[in-house]
């Protein structure tokens, strides 16, 4: 993207704009900032609450990586930030601020305008993202077409040079290839290619890294990095992988049960993390920087269900430290509290007692 786009080329004047209006309106200045956001969906066992009440900024040209297990609301948090979620299916409340622009009280035309030029997802499936019966160079032509007032020619050409710089080999050839014409990697650079053709100022990669090699992840991330750098872009990556938070990430949110248990710098959740679940993520992490006498320290149990989500701490079933808090583990759910400037954490343990906890037993054996 060495040749500035539409998207690129207005964002000069679109800045000092979006700062009155957001002035005006009384909006944050964040970027993006989602304020008590509940995502609940109703079925015939109960409901669902796979987001309930998230809460975070995040300013333009920062990274900020989600971390949690399977189910905790991560992927549902990223749906919802597109407004991909069937309203009749599912109830979204509370507030979504990107740009100036409050999402979840916008038509659906109005996000429908915004995603693609202003905010991007790249899918963790991109086989099921991926439209079978149309090549991959029609897809990204269409994509970059909605938001751009091109010819064909030139948005076909401008798919060629986004699929060459995720690494696709003879992109003047393979864009004329079906999704099934490629293999995984290659169909998941593809789909990273499709999310950035337009530049877009807010980019969501969920697992962007997961079907492909070593080799290419790092190509992957970097390209994202270059993105971030050229056009000062807002990324959330949503991630297993506490390695790639900790090459690419500013800031991490650590999510169980639907809600954030910890936010925190990068170099706090890794050096002086202040919650039971996340030093439980720490500790089943592999270390390669140095020799480990003892096995991974798995969390014990498993993730709640979201339909009975336990009273009180969520985490409080596999806690090991839920019976030194009086009670209050299973009956009061803790909330956000700063433990430090910028480190927020959800516990009932005392701040002074949880550092005594890392420095002397926690962090000596990981």
């Amino acid at each position: 993207m060495t040749e500035k786009t539409p998207a690129a080329a207005d964002k000069a004047t679109r800045e000092p704009a979006r700062e009155a209006a957001a002035a005006a309106d009384g909006a944050p200045e964040a970027f993006l900032e989602v304020r008590d956001l509940k995502i609940h969906f109703p079925t015939d066992d109960g409901v669902v609450k796979s987001v309930d009440g998230l809460s975070f900024k995040l300013e333009q040209g920062r990274t900020l990586g989600i971390v949690g297990e399977s189910g905790s609301g991560k992927s549902v948090t990223s749906l919802g930030i597109l407004g991909l979620h069937n309203r009749r299916n599912a109830n979204v409340s509370g507030e979504i601020w990107l740009d100036g622009t409050e999402l979840v009280g916008s038509s659906q035309s109005e996000v429908r305008r915004l995603r693609g030029r202003k905010m991007a997802m790249i899918f963790q499936d991109p086989l099921s993202s991926m439209h079978p019966f149309y090549t991959i160079g029609q897809q990204i032509v269409e994509a970059y077409r909605v938001h751009n007032d091109v010819s064909k020619q030139v948005a076909r050409k401008h798919a060629i040079d986004m699929l060459g710089r995720v690494g696709i080999p003879k992109p003047d050839k393979r864009v004329d290839d079906y999704p099934h014409q490629f293999s995984g990697g290659m169909r998941q650079r593809a789909m990273i290619a499709m999310a950035l053709s337009c530049d877009p100022e807010l980019l969501i990669a969920d697992e962007p890294t997961t079907a492909l090699d070593v080799t290419v992840q790092a190509q992957i991330l970097d390209l994202i990095k270059d993105l971030q750098q050229e056009f000062n872009s807002a990324v959330i990556m949503i991630t297993h992988d506490l390695g790639v938070v900790a090459e690419l990430s500013d800031d991490i949110l650590v999510m169980y049960g639907g809600r954030c248990v910890e936010y925190a710098s990068v170099d706090d959740a890794f050096h002086n993390p202040m919650h039971p679940y996340t030093w439980g993520l720490l500790g089943s992490m592999p270390r390669l920087d140095r020799a480990r006498s003892e096995r991974l320290m798995p969390i014990t149990g498993s993730p709640p269900s979201l339909i009975n989500v336990p009273q009180g701490c969520a985490f409080n079933p596999r806690c090991p430290y839920s019976d030194q808090t009086d009670g209050k583990s299973t009956s009061v759910r803790p909330e956000l509290a700063e433990v430090r400037p910028g480190h927020q954490a959800a516990c009932h343990l005392p701040a002074a007692k949880r550092r005594e906890l890392w420095n002397d037993e926690i962090r000596p054996k990981l």
